[in-house]
């Protein structure tokens, strides 16, 4: 599989291209697989004789180099793997993972759902800051034992959350990402969400043979799949 890496987010592809020198990737498995989505690898804990990961120190991150729209999501593109908003809101990537897009044919009807998903959840992102904002108001109309104000209050604070997110949608699709992702497919529900860094130029054909591999209930190949040797050319 031949991987081209992006200029333009260059702390990843410095990052890649040291992790290559220094033989992280060699040995290491594609370790959670999900057909018509993507194929994820890198993680050093996956090598033969690998030290047990110690869950009490801090990951290895790189700051996030989202270059939205520029890249997005779509088949055959390379992103960095990452831990969830909770405990990583800025969205910093892992320093070893990577995951291949294979994704699915998007229609127009998918993509106006997703960008209205993502809406909703910013909405409820925003309110949840207003009620914290707002809570010693909140808590006393608790106090007071006045549901019908409390009820009204927290909808007008929803009401609110939802203007300000209608009047700065979140994220949009351009023509020419619907015309991609309805062509090519991909994941265009991680878009603006992760960081692109790379694209494969060679080698899909192998990728599909990894995504179609039998998987366990946690998406790990009933099969070890491994990358042998990761060099530059």
């Amino acid at each position: 599989i031949h991987i081209a890496l992006f200029d333009d987010t260059p702390r990843h592809r410095d990052n890649i291209i040291q992790n290559i020198r220094n033989g992280e990737y060699d040995g290491v498995t594609f370790h959670r697989v999900i057909r018509i989505f993507m194929i994820q690898t890198g993680d050093p804990a996956t090598r033969p004789g690998a030290e047990p990961v110690d869950t009490t120190l801090q990951p290895e991150r790189i700051p996030a180099e989202i270059v939205y729209p520029k890249y997005f999501h779509q088949r055959g593109f390379v992103g960095a793997a990452r831990d969830g908003d909770d405990e990583n809101p800025q969205r910093m990537s892992d320093k070893f993972q990577f995951y291949i897009i294979t994704g699915k044919i998007c229609s127009d009807a998918d993509l106006d759902g997703y960008e209205m998903a993502r809406e909703e959840r910013e909405a409820q992102f925003l309110f949840d800051h207003l009620c914290d904002k707002n809570k010693a108001e909140i808590d006393a109309l608790r106090a007071a034992r006045q549901p019908r104000k409390l009820s009204d209050r927290l909808e007008s604070l929803l009401d609110e959350a939802r203007m300000t997110v209608s009047e700065n949608p979140p994220l949009t699709y351009t023509k020419s990402q619907r015309s991609t992702y309805r062509s090519k497919g991909g994941a265009p529900w991680l878009d603006g969400e992760y960081t692109v860094f790379g694209e494969v130029v060679e080698g899909m054909a192998v990728v599909e043979k990894i995504q179609k591999i039998k998987t366990d209930a946690n998406d790990v190949p009933n099969v070890e799949i491994r990358i042998i040797k990761a060099y530059i050319r």
